[in-house]
């Protein structure tokens, strides 16, 4: 009955059909039982006249209309009528629809009147009052509390604002019985938490006999959205790891150790000790490894993927590093080749703009298995890359990579390769847990010794000067500063008119020959912007001018300051990554938040939490309670965060507690053989093709 087409819902029709799948996308009987109320009316209590306090906000009187009569001129016209019951009046009044409503009220008629109470010249009335004819039927209110449901502007012109979508969904409520709701939660968790059954839920979310009713059957339905997903990201891990297949990395061997013992530039963090030992295990067990790699900026994941990639070529394999960008594979190349250039580990770059001899060279060496390691961008998708034994892929800033593309990666070996995934974005723990919770995770939460954490301060725009003067003192120690502008989407052109006037102003107080300053932003040729990037990393330039381009990767160890242009235009986690472009070498660096005067409470309360921390995992949760879930870049937009009605900061309880209840099942019952979790297992595989689950990570 739910998946019927909603234009067969007593009261729709195909006309009314349309405009809800057009304007609400409700296609189906269960579309709309899942449109849930965004609040309800209290109309369970009909009071008398004479009982009414001053401080009752909303209320619902019955009686007869004694008179109506127009009052007033032009702009000041109202209709009053008087409501008359055994205890005493009051008047109802009307500013518009006049007409209408003349022609709809008679003195003598008695009417159920609900509205907002308010007292004129010492006499109680309510304004445009909702009516409805009064029968004894209705003596004593209505048996729920009525739902209020959200609408559009166009549903609302043809009649079918909150209220009435409220009669769909009653009279659908009405024709719904227990088998077409069935219970999916196991009898034991409904038990502990003393939740409602699915069919009882359903009925309360949407008219509730009581405001603890509503309470009980919205945490019932959060709980089992929650539960649901995580106990479906769970079954994909534990699939993974009983079922897929990976090349197994028997040996610790000579070029990693050589490396490890011989020319490892400084002691590996207890950290990254850590992380290495979770991979190697990963790798040596016949699974195929899905890790996802967090760590703050700075914090050497790029040693960690060297090394791992080190693992695979002992073993007779190739790895590949993938970027999201040219400016960052071509760093990765660089800083790896330098790393390993006493080494006889062959590796090369591969991106867009590498010339056609030079990617055929690359291209048959890597087919013929003398290349080790290739570095590159979305390049290292494309068919005709093809690895002779691809054994480790790693992927570096994940979210700039969808799921499809990863999924290209496993098509290039016969058994999947290993799968390093690395991001300096710091996802929250709850929508970790939620979003990737079908990969393993392995955080490395220390700095490298030597780092010095980096100094954030907030200043107004009026005290440029100063921090001018700052940025010259530095420079006069022979250190570099960054200068940021910010990315306004609307308008390229506007962008590029700030960033000008934002060069020309450095430039006043930064006179050329003296001080030499390189631009670079998103429209400029890539040769160009490369070669302004090479100036700044090789100290030509002691100032960079940049859009967001900078943000991930760039390494200057040089840079010790930078100013962060309009700060109040960025988000937390964009703020953090573009503060960890400074602070990469052993010099005490700063980081300053330039701003207008007139800032909203919410960017204030961003540029404090900037300045009181350098920790990345504490902004991550900062921002996921700031800007919640749905913007934050880095969670997969694949269903899994579309909650209807769970909130992954306002409910944290409930996601806890759903996790906890899977790992709990699943440990018991990892196949939901039991009797008792029969009824989950139908409901799963009922909803197998609404979501395209791949097992991909």
């Amino acid at each position: 009955m739910l998946s019927s087409p909603i234009e067969f819902l007593k009261g729709v029709g195909p006309l009314r059909g349309d405009l809800l799948k057009k304007e609400l996308q409700l296609f189906t009987f269960k579309d709309l039982l899942d449109h849930f109320p965004i609040r309800h009316i209290d109309k369970t209590m009909v009071m008398t006249i004479g009982s009414i306090q001053s401080n009752q906000d909303y209320i619902q009187v019955a009686g007869i209309i004694q008179s109506v009569q127009l009052i007033g001129q032009n702009r000041a016209k109202r209709l009053v009528a008087e409501l008359k019951d055994a205890t005493g009046s009051m008047d109802l009044v009307w500013f518009q629809g006049i007409s209408w409503i003349q022609k709809n009220i008679q003195v003598g008629q008695a009417f159920l009147v609900y509205g907002k109470a308010g007292y004129f010249n010492g006499s109680l009335q309510i304004t445009h009052p909702e009516m409805e004819t009064y029968t004894p039927a209705k003596a004593g209110g209505k048996a729920f509390l009525e739902p209020i449901y959200p609408s559009t502007e166009k549903l609302k012109a043809k009649s079918l604002g909150g209220r009435q979508l409220g009669r769909l969904s009653f009279s659908l409520l009405e024709a719904l019985k227990e088998r077409d709701l069935p219970e999916n939660l196991p009898s034991a968790i409904l038990k502990e938490y003393q939740f409602p059954s699915r069919f009882e839920a359903y009925q309360q979310i949407h008219f509730p006999t009581s405001e603890t009713a509503y309470q009980k059957a919205l945490a019932r339905l959060k709980f089992e959205e929650l539960f649901i997903a995580q106990l479906r990201l769970a079954l994909i891990k534990l699939e993974r790891h009983r079922y897929s297949k990976g090349v197994v990395f028997k040996q610790v061997g000579e070029q990693f150790n050589t490396f490890y013992h011989k020319h490892l530039p400084f002691q590996l963090t207890g950290a990254q000790k850590r992380v290495l030992k979770e991979i190697r295990q990963d790798m040596g067990q016949g699974r195929q490894m899905n890790r996802l790699l967090q760590g703050d900026v700075g914090s050497g994941k790029t040693m960690v993927a060297l090394l791992s990639m080190l693992l695979a070529v002992d073993n007779g394999f190739q790895a590949s590093l993938m970027a999201p960008t040219e400016i960052l594979a071509t760093q990765h190349y660089h800083s790896i080749s330098q790393l390993l250039k006493d080494m006889p580990v062959k590796i090369a770059l591969l991106t867009g703009s590498v010339k056609t001899a030079a990617r055929r060279k690359i291209l048959s060496e890597l087919a013929a298995g003398e290349l080790d390691l290739l570095i590159g961008t979305h390049a290292v998708l494309e068919d005709p890359v093809q690895f002779k034994q691809l054994g480790l892929a790693i992927i570096d800033e994940q979210h700039r990579f969808g799921v499809a593309q990863r999924a290209r990666l496993w098509k290039k070996a016969t058994i999947p390769p290993h799968v390093l995934v690395m991001t300096a974005t710091p996802i929250p723990r709850t929508l970790a847990m939620t979003a990737y919770g079908d990969l393993d995770y392995s955080v490395i939460d220390e700095l490298p010794p030597g780092r010095q954490p980096i100094t954030t301060v907030h200043r107004y725009d009026y005290a440029r000067a100063n921090v001018m003067d700052f940025i010259r003192e530095e420079i006069q120690k022979g250190r570099q500063a960054y200068c940021i502008f910010p990315l306004i989407e609307e308008s390229e052109k506007l962008d590029l008119e700030n960033l000008m006037r934002g060069y020309e102003n450095v430039k006043a107080f930064f006179p050329e020959p003296k001080y030499w300053i390189s631009m670079v932003h998103g429209k400029m040729q890539p040769a160009l912007k490369e070669a302004n990037m090479q100036r700044f990393v090789q100290n030509d330039t002691q100032i960079m001018v940049a859009t967001t381009v900078i943000e991930v990767g760039v390494n200057v160890p040089n840079a010790s300051v930078m100013i962060i242009e309009s700060a109040e235009k960025f988000g937390l986690s964009q703020l953090h990554q573009l503060r960890g472009r400074v602070g990469r070498g052993s010099e005490k660096s700063f980081c300053i938040l330039l701003t207008g005067t007139q800032l909203t409470n919410e960017a204030r309360e961003r540029l404090k939490i900037m300045c009181a921390t350098n920790d990345g995992f504490l902004i991550a949760e900062k921002d996921l309670e700031l800007r919640g879930p749905g913007d934050i870049e880095g969670t997969r937009q694949s269903g899994l965060l579309n909650f209807k009605l769970a909130d992954l900061v306002r409910d944290k309880q409930w996601l806890d507690a759903a996790k906890y209840q899977t790992g709990k099942l699943l440990d018991i019952d990892p196949d939901l053989a039991l009797q008792e979790n029969n009824a989950l297992k139908i409901y799963l595989q009922s909803q197998k093709g609404k979501l395209a689950w791949s097992k991909i990570s």
